[in-house]
């Protein structure tokens, strides 16, 4: 079982952190925005947006900001009191990088970690538990996969692209298909197997991370939202909105930054 620490985000131009013989815990780090240094046992790691860093328990490490460049990263610490670990990541004895594929998916992830540790939600410890967990089986579902092809990854951008131009109206994996030249089944099963999302799974995100820039930036209700966003049913939207981020869309028109009058 894994035991929680802390979950924190980082973020600015003035960061610094070190543990000369290493941290007492494992650190999960995912960089969500500019570029970060670490040196883990003297090897200097640029992390940019997408990386994800595990540094194990005793080794050795710091890392700090680059002058002058924002960066934003998400960090939680753990402890693994089993005796023998579920996860190959979790019996290394080495840190490990990896650009990850499954960028979307595991920013949601560790920002409901985040949001559940800082608010302290009842059950923060087994909520945050099982998606640090859900983190690391994908990761190491990706280290077991390796990385795709060049051409792999240019059909994941090419269908990322089109559904960021359409997400407002229905995407099918037929969509999908004629935006690379492919056959449907094989474009939903490559999507889903890089991104670790179906496709309906990736649009409904971007919808909903709209949904949360709206709510706390306009003035437009939540059912002038869910229509915009091309949700005929406002219900269907509260539903889908709550299973995405946790709260109901009301949590945040409370959190609505007005103009100043």
């Amino acid at each position: 079982m894994l035991h929680m620490e802390t979950v924190r985000q980082d973020t600015g131009v003035q960061w610094f952190e070190e543990y000369e013989e290493g941290a007492p815990w494992y650190l999960l780090i995912l960089v969500t925005y500019g570029k970060c240094l670490y040196w883990v046992h003297q090897e200097k790691l640029m992390l940019e947006k997408g990386d994800l860093l595990l540094i194990p328990s005793g080794v050795p490490f710091y890392g700090k900001s680059i002058p002058t460049v924002m960066h934003e990263k998400y960090v939680a610490a753990f402890r693994d009191e089993t005796s023998s670990p579920a996860l190959p990541l979790l019996s290394a004895q080495d840190f490990c990088k990896w650009k990850t594929g499954k960028y979307e998916l595991l920013l949601q992830r560790f920002r409901m970690m985040h949001e559940e540790w800082n608010e302290q939600l009842p059950y923060r410890e087994a909520m945050c538990q099982s998606l640090a967990l859900e983190i690391l089986t994908h990761w190491n579902r990706e280290l077991d996969e390796g990385k795709p092809t060049s051409v792999k990854e240019r059909h994941i951008e090419l269908m990322k692209a089109y559904i960021q131009n359409h997400y407002r109206e229905k995407v099918t994996k037929e969509d999908l298909a004629n935006a690379i030249g492919k056959s449907p089944n094989y474009a939903a099963s490559l999507f889903s197997g890089v991104t670790g999302q179906t496709i309906g799974g990736y649009v409904h995100a971007l919808r909903v991370k709209t949904a949360v820039y709206l709510l706390t930036h306009s003035r437009r209700t939540v059912a002038d939202i869910s229509d915009y966003l091309g949700y005929c049913d406002p219900s269907y939207f509260h539903r889908i909105f709550k299973r995405e981020t946790g709260k109901l869309p009301a949590a945040y028109i409370k959190e609505r930054e007005l103009p100043v009058q």
